[in-house]
């Protein structure tokens, strides 16, 4: 197909969600959608992604166009599956590799009974496969989606995970509580979503002298300086000392616009 070549698409499991240039046609769409069913056996529903990512549920909208008409989701990566909607929760495959990096990062410096803190985990794909690398530590996943919490529950049962804490709630609420209950964490990861609020001050809160916390954020590629100063502003705010360890540009979600990944310490 020549000038209705979609933009880009993912494979979740059996279901391939597609995204269309403006204008292409319904027929073209669908034309497109029992090509690819044809070209890929293992493809037994497509989508057509409709909308961005929105809000702090991270929510999208996709729209039925061949196959079985279904949005719920079966996915397997780093010897994991998971299960999910894939229009009220958020999970992107193209996370995969992070997820194991991170994870192999935490088991590379953790020690048995360390505790580990995921922030805005989603269904909990990142919370899981740091628990299966890492059986003797304590994870606890916070996740404000009531649907996503739903399947990280599930999740965790499918994975046999059982050294993880799943918790629904904001995550501005969770770690006053955290807090209350003498809570400190060995590690910190924060996969969040496209926010002004960095978070930082929670993570601060529940951190201490040797805490190491990877911080996602999202920039242009000249403003990758800015994030890395900001982190050390929050620190300094928050009367804590931190190391700069590693910034890994995660990714690319849109043209100039990069995920960024800053590891550090708190020392």
């Amino acid at each position: 197909m020549s000038m209705n070549n979609p933009r880009s698409f993912d494979f979740l499991g059996a279901v391939a969600i597609v995204k269309f240039p403006r204008g292409t046609a319904k027929t073209e769409k669908t034309k497109f959608a029992f090509n690819l069913m044809k070209e890929n056996k293992s493809i037994k529903s497509v989508l057509e992604k409709t909308d961005k990512f929105k809000g702090r549920l991270r929510k999208q909208e996709t729209r039925y166009l061949a196959g079985e008409k279904t949005k719920e989701i079966l996915y397997r990566e780093n010897d994991c599956v998971f299960r999910f909607n894939i229009d009220n929760t958020y999970f992107s495959p193209r996370l995969s590799n992070e997820r194991k990096e991170v994870a192999l990062e935490i088991k590379k410096h953790s020690k048995k009974n360390d505790k580990i803190l995921i922030m805005f985990s989603g269904v909990s794909p990142y919370s899981i496969v740091i628990a299966k690398n890492c059986k003797n530590c304590e994870i606890y996943s916070i996740e404000l989606n009531r649907a996503a919490t739903k399947y990280a529950f599930l999740n965790k049962d499918l994975n046999g995970v059982r050294n993880m804490e799943v918790i629904q709630g904001d995550v501005k609420k969770v770690i006053p509580k955290l807090i209350m209950n003498g809570m400190k964490f060995d590690f910190i990861v924060m996969p969040r979503p496209q926010l002004k609020d960095s978070f930082l001050k929670q993570a601060f809160d529940v951190a201490k002298h040797g805490t190491r916390i990877y911080y996602y954020d999202f920039c242009n590629e000249e403003d990758l300086q800015r994030i890395i100063k900001m982190v050390e502003d929050e620190a300094a705010k928050e009367g804590k000392r931190i190391k700069i360890l590693n910034v890994k540009k995660a990714g690319e979600i849109g043209p100039y616009k990069l995920r960024v990944r800053v590891d550090f310490v708190v020392i």
